[in-house]
């Protein structure tokens, strides 16, 4: 009988386990999903990084020309500057300033500069991010 009780509280303790471990985990996966799990500073809070909003946008290199022209400490300063926009048209304005500075910096190294998948400005206005 004491076996029978611990057999079924195993399987009971595994049966709950199971949803739990097929929960989805925020930042997980490469690439750009929906909602808060896009990646590192992806969530919502001021200690994320984010302004208070669920879907911040993630820069990066299918998004950003040049991404690969650029250091490590470019990006990071690149995002800063992206995400402290409020508005579509400051957003537009650095977007076509770092434009200009890739496509110069490409063409003395003799590479082309690929066209982003997306236009991060316009993403992050139908997300709300900015007005």
């Amino acid at each position: 009988m004491k076996i029978t009780h611990i057999a079924v509280v195993a399987f009971l303790g595994a049966a709950l386990a199971v949803p739990v471990v097929a929960q989805p985990v925020q930042g997980a996966g490469p690439g750009m999903g929906p909602g808060a799990g896009m990646g590192p500073g992806a969530g919502a809070g001021p200690a994320a990084g984010g302004r208070g909003k669920a879907a911040r946008f993630a820069w990066n290199k299918t998004n950003t020309p040049g991404w690969t022209l650029m250091t490590a400490e470019e990006r990071t300063a690149n995002q800063a500057k992206m995400h402290a926009a409020t508005t579509y048209d400051e957003c537009k304005t650095l977007q076509g300033e770092h434009h200009q500075a890739m496509e110069a910096r490409a063409k003395e190294k003799g590479v082309t500069l690929p066209a982003p998948g997306q236009n991060g400005c316009d993403v992050m206005k139908a997300r709300g991010l900015i007005k």
